[in-house]
């Protein structure tokens, strides 16, 4: 007999996060934060990771308003027990890892390559490198054991063409994160687990807004699409590849640009 079970109205959404449980770093603002709350209102139960308690207690009190459970957990994901422990205290309050966001980042401030400092090369690797390595290694040791999970790293369109004069770390940093993502997905896929990347572009994040772009408006004018991301927008990628709908999707880097890229 065929497999009638897409043409069911009442078959369950491919898109449907329910009875999963999703961890989100860097979860309490712009990106993060709306990757969260699509969650949530998927049916998934989500950790928030990031650095300010207030902040995080927040956002997981406008999931819990949407899904079935959310917390917040306090940690820097450049330090590697906090990393660890992140990752146990969601198995820890919810049973299982299903998804990770891993989309703490950091960007240095604007400087020509021969004027940037070595304390910012060291947090830009630390950040959005060695953090993203520590992250996937705890949580593919956690999918492991249960059968599978999916990971999203978020990366950038930087990391695939340097926009930005003046941030030679960040996009030398998110081009290696690409090629983790790339690598880790490849090694993992065979066992049950999805790895794929996101790839913003002129979205308007509070990073975006601290990198001091002098005119907004031109560089939205500049973009095939004429006018900036929000973080929302970005946040449906995630959910989508977090998603069963993303199925037959590995090593992907999904970039939300506004057809920047496409130039």
């Amino acid at each position: 007999m065929d497999d009638i079970s897409q043409d069911n109205p009442q078959a369950p959404s491919p898109q449907t996060l329910q009875g999963k449980v999703a961890l989100v770093t860097g979860g309490t603002s712009g990106i993060g934060r709306a990757a969260a709350l699509a969650f949530a209102r998927r049916g998934a139960s989500v950790l928030v990771v990031g650095r300010d308690a207030a902040r995080g207690d927040a956002v997981a009190a406008a999931c819990a308003a949407h899904g079935p459970a959310a917390g917040f957990f306090r940690a820097d994901v450049t330090c590697l027990a906090e990393v660890q422990a992140m990752v146990e205290a969601a198995v820890e309050r919810f049973g299982r890892l299903d998804i990770a966001f891993n989309n703490a980042g950091w960007q240095e401030p604007r400087a020509p390559l021969a004027e940037q400092p070595d304390e910012a090369f060291e947090t830009a690797f630390a950040t959005n490198v060695r953090a993203l390595f520590h992250a996937m290694k705890a949580q593919i040791a956690i999918m492991l054991r249960q059968g599978g999970g999916v990971i999203v790293n978020n990366a950038s369109v930087s990391g695939v063409r340097n926009p930005n004069p003046g941030l030679a770390l960040y996009s030398a940093s998110k081009a290696a994160a690409i090629s983790l993502t790339r690598s880790a997905a490849m090694e993992y896929a065979p066992l049950g687990i999805r790895i794929n990347a996101v790839s913003p572009g002129r979205i308007v994040t509070p990073m975006m807004l601290a990198s001091k772009i002098a005119d907004m408006g031109a560089v939205a004018a500049g973009l095939p699409a004429r006018r900036m991301g929000q973080p929302e927008e970005v946040a449906e990628a995630v959910a989508w590849l977090a998603s069963d709908a993303a199925s037959f999707v590995f090593g992907h880097n999904l970039c939300c640009d506004g057809g920047f890229l496409a130039q």
